[in-house]
């Protein structure tokens, strides 16, 4: 009677805890996406902003482009606009929280600049 020593694999309860692990990262990472889906397009409306030549047009480019990619993290208020040499260099620095459970929190930190 030696079956049980041949015998592999997962038991139920193996399996039930590996399936609510995959599901919460399922849901973290279906919670994740939209804010990083964000900063691509913030990062492409901060390229379209760099072309303006002063600080209220850089950030009026901003804002029209974050209305029509619905970007509702930052505004063109929050941009920090700079110059190096003949360049106007538009630059972010913002976070999202994505609550877990309780008090505990997923927090991105997002940064970039125009090139």
């Amino acid at each position: 009677m030696k079956l049980k020593q041949g015998q592999q694999g997962l038991t139920f309860f193996g399996l039930l805890i590996v399936g609510i692990l995959l599901a919460f990262a399922g849901v973290i990472f279906a919670q994740f996406v939209p804010t990083y889906i964000e900063f691509m397009a913030v990062e492409k409306a901060v390229q379209k902003a760099s072309e303006g030549t002063t600080v209220a047009e850089v950030r009026s480019i901003f804002d029209k482009a974050a209305t029509i990619d619905d970007i509702t993290t930052i505004t063109g208020k929050d941009l920090e606009v700079s110059k190096q040499g003949d360049r106007v260099v538009v630059s972010f620095d913002y976070q999202r929280e994505i609550p877990l459970m309780g008090p505990a929190y997923l927090v991105m930190k997002y940064t970039g600049s125009s090139k």
